[in-house]
């Protein structure tokens, strides 16, 4: 990844089916969910950097006693954090009560985290200052336990406002407009009427406490999601645990942001990425199962677990960019999907070399490269199995020729790699181009001087303000011929609204290249002309209906936009030629066959709510404003 993206959460939920006994006896610890969530955690660290948090459920204590707890963290390594403090509260619970150390009716009585429903997750921060308020599980709390609930998730809102005032119309008074908060707050409502009918029904069969056991199994999770969510716009995977233990991990009705889930006897365990499941439990790919969209799995008071769908779902459109950038690319539809990536890219860079190989080197931006690197390489190998056999059938080949026609290699070669010691965030905005441009470097006297070409594959170029600054000078220094950048991902020309910090169209080097266009041949007009047709649909409320913005790229070919892109990204005083190739639409499909959450690279937004925003987003580019659209 040539430019940093701020992106996904991640989300993590176990649910321990047995007596938490069994756990002590057979695993030989109290803290097996505790060990189990970690892992879980850790190995989808990649979806968010920026803190951690999590909070767990006791089942079955008594009144007088605690029976959630939480911590979350925004230290440097904030799950590490947040698992040495759970343990260093039972050590210390347990000291001088050694004997008590396999009780299980004991610990969760006395000791905190010693419940049977965790979660957690993982945040990426885009958008609010990143300390511990910002840090999901959320918690709204009350006496009553049906009526208390913890939340956390990966998604974003694009009707913020609109969902602020609903709960305004309901009696409430926000502490804040932000997605988080009205999403809970709409949530925590409906299930507080949930309780209440739940009340009604009951309240002359069952007398209190009994009548709080009656009613807890009876709420229905499923009601309370249709109800709360049939107006949300955006994209999300929601998880939440009520006061009681029930709990439940919703879904959006295009399926843009990724759940799954896994069940055997002794848990169940909900997740962002596969991988992170199968390698924390030990299970099979096929045993994992996706939430579908529009649907919720809800885990009742007993850990039965059951999908439900709680609203109607739309065509899917889970994110493609997911598959390009965010997820683990161990599981194994991913890793094939970035291998296609790679493949397809193939006949744009043969081109562009002028199926020059000989005089060729590839290699790619570390890390989430590395996959569809592969893919390319694949696909040069049997590119050249069919050249040898085209030549080989012709019969015209000396003996010599025949030997260096079978035992040609493509050059393959680790030209850039990152200088992980250095830090640019730490650095003040005067020294930290200086910085950026040390953070790379590169293998020298690999290059046969204006002779070679490099072709250098990355994941996707967003700003191409990393390859300008840094990137480009210094493989430059090599005195290659020509350069060719690859991104295996589209041109990027929309913003997102969706739980990916790419907000503003002018940090998008694609948005930039065809405003050159545009004014290089006269075309100002249709700037002026699609900026007044945003702001009459914003006016209107029409702005959800269009994404007006797509106008101003029809006038030109994907190729014309990627020239324009080499020529924005070009440092000056470079020496080499330079051609910037990025994946097309119809390769991203081929490659992505089952997820066409497109957006970034179409402007087809999956809700009408991303219409509103890249329109906003452009209205903001046309008057200088450098804010969020949502």
């Amino acid at each position: 990844m040539s430019d940093e993206i701020k992106h996904e959460c991640g989300i993590a939920l176990i649910r321990l089916r047995k007596p938490y006994q069994y756990y002590i006896d057979k695993y030989g610890t109290a803290l097996y969910g505790a060990n189990k969530l970690s892992v879980l955690m850790q190995k989808q660290v990649n979806r968010g950097q920026d803190g951690a948090g999590v909070a767990n459920i006791k089942l079955s204590v008594p009144p007088g006693h605690r029976y959630i707890s939480r911590y979350r963290s925004v230290e440097p390594q904030p799950i590490a954090d947040i698992f040495d403090k759970v343990h260093k509260k039972v050590r210390k619970a347990l000291k001088g009560n050694r004997d008590r150390a396999r009780d299980a009716k004991w610990l969760q009585e006395n000791v905190a985290f010693t419940g049977e429903v965790w979660l957690g997750h993982l945040r990426y921060g885009t958008h609010g200052v990143n300390e511990i308020e910002n840090c999901h599980p959320m918690l709204r709390q009350n006496n009553w336990r049906s009526r208390n609930l913890v939340m956390a998730g990966n998604f974003n809102m694009t009707n913020v406002d609109e969902l602020f005032d609903k709960l305004i119309s309901l009696g409430q008074h926000p502490k804040e407009k932000v997605d988080t908060v009205t999403v809970m707050e709409k949530i925590g409502h409906f299930l507080d009427e949930e309780t209440q009918r739940q009340f009604e029904h009951f309240k002359d069969t069952f007398e209190n406490p009994e009548l709080s056991d009656i009613i807890e199994q009876n709420i229905d999770l499923a009601r309370v999601l249709h109800r709360s969510c049939r107006d949300f716009d955006g994209g999300y995977a929601m998880v939440g645990m009520t006061g009681y233990g029930a709990a439940f991990v919703a879904r959006d009705p295009a399926g843009i942001r990724p759940a799954y889930y896994y069940a055997d006897d002794e848990v169940v365990v909900v997740a962002s990425e596969k991988p992170a499941i199968k390698m924390t439990f030990n299970c099979e790919y096929d045993q994992i199962q996706e939430v579908q969209p529009g649907h919720a799995l809800v885990i009742d008071t007993y850990g039965e677990a059951n999908e439900f769908q709680f609203i109607q779902p739309i065509e899917k459109k889970s994110c493609s960019f997911e598959r390009i950038y965010f997820s683990r690319a161990s599981d194994p539809d991913i890793y094939h999907e970035r291998k296609r990536l790679g493949k397809l890219v193939l006949p744009q860079i043969l081109e562009e070399v002028n199926y020059d190989l000989t005089n060729t080197v590839f290699s790619y931006i570390p890390n989430t490269a590395e996959t569809a690197f592969l893919g390319l390489v694949e696909a040069l190998d049997k590119y050249l199995i069919g050249e040898r056999k085209r030549y080989i059938q012709e019969g015209k080949l000396t003996p010599e020729q025949l030997d260096k026609l079978l035992s040609f290699r493509p050059r393959v070669e680790k030209l850039v790699s990152k200088d992980v010691k250095l830090r640019t965030f730490i650095t003040d905005d005067a020294h930290r181009d200086d910085m950026v441009s040390s953070v790379y470097e590169t293998t020298f006297e690999v290059i046969n001087k204006r002779v070679d070409n490099i072709v250098l594959l990355d994941d996707s170029i967003v700003r191409g303000t990393t390859l300008e600054r840094s990137i480009l000078t210094m493989l430059d220094r090599l005195e290659p011929k020509k350069i060719v950048i690859v991104s295996s991902a589209p041109q990027i020309r929309y913003p997102d609204c969706y739980g990916i910090d790419m907000s503003k169209m002018k940090d998008f080097v694609a948005f930039r290249a065809t405003l050159q266009l545009l004014r290089e041949r006269g075309m100002d007009d249709l700037l002026e002309e699609t900026y007044d047709r945003c702001v009459v649909a914003l006016a209107t409320g029409e702005a959800s209906r269009q994404n007006f913005v797509r106008a101003l790229y029809e006038p030109f070919t994907h190729q014309e936009i990627s020239r324009k892109v080499a020529e924005i990204v070009t440092p000056k005083n470079m020496q080499a030629e330079l051609a910037v190739i990025y994946q097309t639409i119809e390769g991203l499909h081929q490659a992505c066959r089952h997820h066409h959450g497109d957006w970034y690279f179409t402007g087809h937004y999956p809700t009408p709510g991303g219409n509103r925003i890249v329109n906003k987003a452009f209205v903001n580019f046309m008057e200088g404003k450098g804010v969020r659209a949502y």
